[in-house]
C-alpha cells in the first residue's frame, strides 16, 4: 500500500529538480501523476524513462489560463479529477532594483507567483466538490531571509506563503489542504546554474554554513511534499515547512 494510492497528483515544473523528483516519489506512493512543463522535449523525454502507463505528460506554459485549463483537462480525461496539485514550477531572478523594468518584474511573478493561483483555481472546484483534495506550494527559504542580488525572487516567494495561508482559510471548511513547503539549497539546475555563475569559491562557503556540511537532494524535499499530499497530514493546512538542512537555525558568525 502506498501512502498516494488512488489519488491523482499534478506537479508542475515535472520534467526535472525537485518536480521531477515529485513525480517520481508519487508514482512510487502509488498515485497516477499528470506533470507540465513548458520545455517539450524535456518532459517528452523524462515521461518516456518513466515508462509508466500512470504518468502523463503536458505541455503547458502556467502563465497561461487557457493553456493551464487544456493540460488539466486532458490529465482528467486521462486519469480522472486531480486530488493533490504540486505548484513547483518557478524561475530565478537575478536582477538590480533601480534597472529591473516592470516587464522583466511581472515575468518572475507570473511564474513564481501568480502560476499557482491560476493552476489551483482550475483544480479546486472538483476538490472543493469532492471535500478532499491537497495543494503543496514549493516557495523557498527566501520567503523569510535572502542573498544579495536575488531581486525580487524573495518578495515573489513571500507571496507565495502568503497566497498558502490565504487559500488553507478558504478551503478549510471544504476538507482541502493548502501548504508551502519551503526548501534551502537543493542539487537542481537552477542551483547549479547559480553557482557556475559566482565566485567558484561561493559553493564551499555556502556548504560549510550548512550544520549538515550538504545540500538537500531533489528526493529528500520530495519525500516531504509525498507526506503532506498523504493522509498521513491530514490535519496539516496553512503550514509553511522548511526543509533546509537547518541553514537556518543559526546566527552568522
Amino acid at each position: 500500500m502506498g501512502r498516494l494510492d488512488n489519488q491523482h497528483v499534478l506537479v508542475t515544473g515535472g520534467s526535472r529538480g525537485i518536480g521531477a523528483a515529485v513525480v517520481e516519489k508519487s508514482l512510487a506512493e502509488g498515485a497516477t501523476v499528470s506533470f507540465l512543463d513548458i520545455d517539450v522535449a524535456a518532459g517528452q523525454a523524462f515521461a518516456q524513462s518513466l515508462n509508466s502507463e500512470r504518468v502523463l505528460f503536458q505541455p503547458a506554459d502556467i502563465r497561461d489560463a487557457g493553456a493551464i485549463a487544456a493540460a488539466h483537462d486532458a490529465a482528467v480525461s486521462r486519469f480522472g479529477a486531480v486530488t493533490g496539485l504540486v505548484n513547483n514550477a518557478g524561475r530565478n531572478s537575478y536582477a538590480d532594483p533601480v534597472t529591473m523594468t516592470e516587464e522583466q518584474w511581472d515575468d518572475v511573478f507570473a511564474v513564481d507567483l501568480k502560476s499557482a493561483w491560476l493552476v489551483a483555481r482550475a483544480m479546486l472546484p472538483a476538490m472543493k466538490a469532492a471535500k478532499a483534495g491537497s495543494i503543496v506550494n514549493i516557495a523557498s527559504v527566501h520567503a523569510d531571509m535572502t542573498y544579495p542580488g536575488f531581486f525580487p525572487y524573495a518578495a515573489a516567494k513571500s507571496g507565495l506563503v502568503g497566497l498558502t495561508r490565504s487559500l488553507a482559510l478558504e478551503m478549510g471548511p471544504f476538507q482541502v489542504r493548502v501548504n508551502a513547503l519551503s526548501p534551502g539549497y537543493t542539487e537542481t539546475f537552477l542551483v547549479q546554474d547559480y553557482f557556475a555563475n559566482a565566485d567558484p569559491a561561493l559553493r564551499d562557503k555556502v556548504i560549510e554554513v550548512h550544520p549538515m556540511r550538504r545540500m538537500a537532494k531533489p528526493m529528500e524535499i520530495a519525500n516531504c511534499v509525498a507526506f503532506l499530499l498523504s493522509d498521513e497530514a491530514s490535519f496539516v493546512t496553512g503550514a509553511n515547512w522548511v526543509a533546509d538542512g537547518g541553514l537556518t537555525a543559526r546566527f552568522a558568525g
